[in-house]
């Protein structure tokens, strides 16, 4: 059969329930602050904004490679145009505007 008896006197007895309870008390805020609404919205916007922020350093990564991918076929590595490149696709770029003006003019007249 196992000891039941308590060798503690009641101060310490009393001392423990105090430290009990101030703990219980402690956790029981802390879980209410946990569950209280402002807390959870506050805690899903934090999560949403890390998640935004993520993925807008992600794109803007992605973007400045592309631009740096662009300049690269059209200006060379000392800096100078590379005019080969730079003039067909002005050609085209003129071409394309030319026949978008003839087809707005014939639809108005």
């Amino acid at each position: 059969m196992a000891d039941t008896s308590d060798t503690r006197t009641p101060a310490e007895i009393e001392a423990d329930i105090k430290r009990r309870r101030d703990t219980l008390a402690e956790t029981l805020d802390e879980i209410g602050v946990r569950v209280h609404p402002k807390t959870i919205v506050g805690d899903a916007k934090a999560k949403v904004v890390s998640n935004v922020d993520h993925t807008l350093g992600k794109a803007y990564v992605g973007v400045n490679q592309v631009v740096s991918d662009v300049k690269a076929q059209f200006v060379s590595e000392d800096g100078a145009p590379r005019l080969e490149r730079i003039v067909p696709v002005a050609l085209v770029v003129v071409g394309v505007v030319g026949l978008l003006a003839l087809g707005t003019r014939r639809r108005r007249g």
